[in-house]
This record gives C-alpha cells, sequence and structure tokens, in this order.
C-alpha cells in the first residue's frame, strides 16, 4: 500500500530532481534512497538469518538445479 505524503523541498533541489530523475519518477527514487535506513536493518538481519540456515539453502538450491533442469528440457 503507498501513502501520499507532501515534502518541501529547496527550489534548487527539486530543479535538480526533476532534471535527473524526471517528473513521474521523484516518489520512487526518494523511496528507493529512504528506504535503507529506515527499513534496512530489519531486512538485512533477514537475509543474514535466511543464509545462515543451511537446511533452506540447501532446498533453495536443490529447486535452482530442478528449475535450470526443466528449463533445459523444455522444447522451444
Amino acid at each position: 500500500m503507498h501513502r501520499k505524503m507532501t515534502i518541501t523541498l529547496d527550489e534548487a533541489v527539486y530543479d535538480g530532481l526533476y532534471r535527473v530523475v524526471g517528473k513521474r519518477r521523484m516518489s520512487q527514487f526518494i523511496e528507493d534512497l529512504v528506504r535503507p535506513h529506515v527499513l534496512g536493518a530489519t531486512l538485512d538481519a533477514g537475509y543474514k538469518d535466511m543464509a545462515a540456515d543451511q537446511s533452506r539453502e540447501a532446498d533453495a538450491m536443490e529447486w535452482c538445479h530442478a528449475l535450470a533442469a526443466d528449463m533445459a528440457d523444455a522444447s522451444r
């Protein structure tokens, strides 16, 4: 779900953002910059925990190899 927000920027910053990113991509650009600062620690910890789970990693690797084999056998 997305929420609307109003922010205030210096005119020079806005002009630079508009010039570099474009009007229709500003929100996504800002979100991509902000996201790691507000969600990063939680996601990083989760990814580290997942990588440390050897059973899960083995299952994921088995799935990847099976998928690759299926693709090799698929007719085109």
